[in-house]
């Protein structure tokens, strides 16, 4: 298997690769058979409001001509929808920071099955992170979708949001 390779995509980046990105969100959660189309639609409205987000933040594998993988998020907004739902499950000290604003949401984890258990996405991670060390980290994921490298990152669930279904997952650090 050839080196891979991280990158940091600005947000014109991030908006121009949506498509390459739906096909790894298909490809990531196995839904490329029939019916997949209405899975795709919904991740590419998804992705379209994440990248308008403040702080939005993304990082991709790639290894060689293969993109492996990618992890965003965004600093969620104080008064925002996700940032009130995150706050009403939070520890107390954590949902202070997210009140102070400081609250950093990853939103998508995608690893082809070839590039899992390599340590890619703990990569994407660390690299994704590096600009945002001090807030409360949440990851709010598709349910199962990422269990095991979260559960691996020592980040504990905190609960179930609804629209669209995700897991909360609170990350170690501050809060």
């Amino acid at each position: 298997m050839a080196e891979v390779f991280l990158r940091r995509l600005t947000r014109w980046q991030a908006e121009q690769q949506r498509e390459v990105m739906a096909n790894l969100y298909m490809e990531c959660h196995g839904l490329d058979g029939p019916g997949g189309g209405a899975a795709r639609k919904a991740f590419l409205e998804r992705f379209e409001r994440h990248v308008q987000e403040p702080d939005f933040d993304m990082v991709t594998a790639n290894s060689g001509a293969v993109l492996a993988g990618c992890l965003y998020g965004f600093r969620a907004e104080r008064g925002g929808t996700l940032a009130d739902a995150l706050r009403n499950i939070l520890p107390a000290e954590a949902a202070a920071h997210a009140g102070a604003g400081r609250l950093f949401v990853i939103t998508e984890l995608m690893v082809v099955p070839e590039y899992r258990r390599l340590g890619v996405a703990t990569r994407l991670r660390d690299l994704l992170l590096s600009r945002h060390t001090t807030d409360v980290i949440v990851a709010a994921t598709p349910p199962g979708a990422a269990h095991e490298v979260l559960r691996a990152w020592s980040y504990a669930k905190l609960g179930e949001l609804t629209s669209p279904p995700r897991e909360a997952w609170l990350g170690p650090g501050p809060g």
